[in-house]
């Protein structure tokens, strides 16, 4: 129903814009590889799905229309509903979903929070065939961890957005900022987190 909006990013979180057309504004929920791409941006042209369920009509936005493909092509599996849809497109890389569809890689599918091994199968084999040989990339600017507070609240707020439980994603995020070097995008910290989470 709604293709695409185009307008100007009056809002951006690691989970969601909002996007304002015509003085209306919409919330959109968006993958990591999306924000990555939006986060410096103040006006842009989204690719939406508009999921309608009889509670709540939810818009999800993706900068690339392969994304938003992908994304289409996984909820229309069963069992996979929007959310997940959501969660593995944050977790894995298109090119990592790619690879591991491609593969038959059920290891890495089941690895993302909330996908079990029949799910992932289920994925693999009902996509395998239809996957587009294209390679995608999605490339992240790293950000300072001096920006430490900023960058850990901004992180914990996507984690609990996605359904990590806060005390838990607190604790992972910490151990990782720890772990890492000196630098790591706001993307790169995200996904390590929801991988041990």
């Amino acid at each position: 129903m709604i293709a695409y909006l185009e307008g100007k990013l009056v809002d951006k979180d690691p989970t969601y814009v909002i996007v304002d057309v015509g003085g209306m504004g919409y919330h959109v929920k968006i993958t990591l590889n999306t924000f990555a791409q939006v986060k410096t941006l103040d006006a842009c042209k989204i690719h939406t799905h508009l999921h309608v369920k009889e509670d709540a009509h939810t818009l999800f936005g993706f900068f690339e229309e392969s994304e938003r493909k992908r994304f289409l092509q996984l909820i229309s599996i069963s069992g996979v509903g929007p959310s997940t849809g959501l969660m593995i497109l944050s977790s894995l890389s298109p090119e990592e979903i790619h690879s591991a569809i491609v593969n038959g890689d059920v290891k890495t599918i089941s690895g993302v929070k909330g996908i079990g091994q029949k799910t992932a199968q289920r994925i693999i084999l009902e996509l395998k065939d239809k996957m587009s040989r294209e390679e995608l990339e999605g490339h992240s600017p790293v950000i300072s961890l001096s920006s430490g507070n900023t960058l850990k609240s901004e992180a914990l707020s996507a984690l609990t957005t996605l359904g990590i439980n806060k005390a838990v994603a607190e604790k992972t995020i910490d151990k990782i900022m720890n772990e890492t070097a000196e630098q790591v995008s706001l993307e790169e910290l995200i996904k390590l987190a929801l991988k041990r989470a």
